[in-house]
This record gives C-alpha cells, sequence and structure tokens, in this order.
C-alpha cells in the first residue's frame, strides 16, 4: 500500500512540475477539494501545504476556484504576493458538470489582467482540473 501511495504523489506532484524541496501555498480551501491530492502532494514535499496567511515565499501557489467565489482577478494579483520570481500558480477549478464549474475563457481573460500568461491546463484529480499560470519573465527566463 505504501508503494501505490508514493505512486500517487509522485504522478501527480510530476503533473504539476513540483520538485520533492518546493514550497507549496495552498489558497481557496472549502469542503470540497480533493484532499487526496493534497496529501499526495504534502508527502512528496515532505511538509504540510502552507494556507492563505502564510507570508514567507513559495513556488507553487494551489488556488482552488469556484464560479462563485469572487473576482478571479483579485484572487490571482493577491496570490501573486508571495509567490517566487519563477513560481507557478496552479488555478483548480471543478471540472464540467460539477458545482461551481469555471469556464475556461474565464481564466484566458483574468490571467493576463494579473499580469500572468496560461501555459496548460491538466486533470488532477476526478472532479478538478489545473491550470498552470506564471509570470511572463518566468516563461521567458526558460527558453
Amino acid at each position: 500500500m505504501v508503494a501505490a501511495g508514493d505512486a500517487g504523489s509522485i504522478g501527480i506532484a510530476d503533473k504539476l512540475g513540483i520538485d520533492t524541496d518546493s514550497a507549496v501555498q495552498e489558497i481557496g480551501w472549502d469542503e470540497d477539494v480533493d484532499d487526496e491530492l493534497r496529501a499526495a502532494i504534502e508527502e512528496h514535499i515532505g511538509a504540510d501545504l502552507l494556507d492563505e496567511e502564510a507570508d514567507e515565499a513559495v513556488d507553487v501557489v494551489l488556488l482552488w476556484w469556484r464560479t462563485d467565489d469572487g473576482d478571479l482577478v483579485d484572487a490571482l494579483v493577491d496570490s501573486l504576493a508571495t509567490l517566487a520570481d519563477n513560481g507557478v500558480i496552479w488555478v483548480l477549478t471543478p471540472k464540467t458538470g460539477r458545482d461551481g464549474y469555471v469556464e475556461p475563457s474565464d481564466i484566458a481573460e483574468a490571467a493576463p489582467t494579473a499580469g500572468l500568461t496560461q501555459t496548460s491546463s491538466v486533470s488532477v484529480a476526478q472532479d478538478w482540473t489545473a491550470t498552470r499560470l506564471v509570470s511572463p519573465k518566468s516563461v521567458k527566463a526558460r527558453r
């Protein structure tokens, strides 16, 4: 059973590009989040996810977002406060047909307004999709 857990933590962390030494902050937690996904990331990084109150620099922000959560641009700008220069924001949204579903176009429109670039989207759990956002300078630095 340990091997299966290890495979899950490595799989989801790899999918999201999270290194074992990454500092990961979680914003927008609610009872509907995928606890297996959270546990897999915590297992991979060997630490708890930092909460919304954390003020240290982080490599990754996991932003759980639903259609009724407010203004996505504001949430993205707030997420940038602790994000390291080459950090990544993953916007986790419910999949099509699930409560709180967010249109992909809403993310595509909010990202540039917040000074971010959308690079990819992946399925990360049964009910959640993740969209990767980075600062444009991060995209240029990787080339």
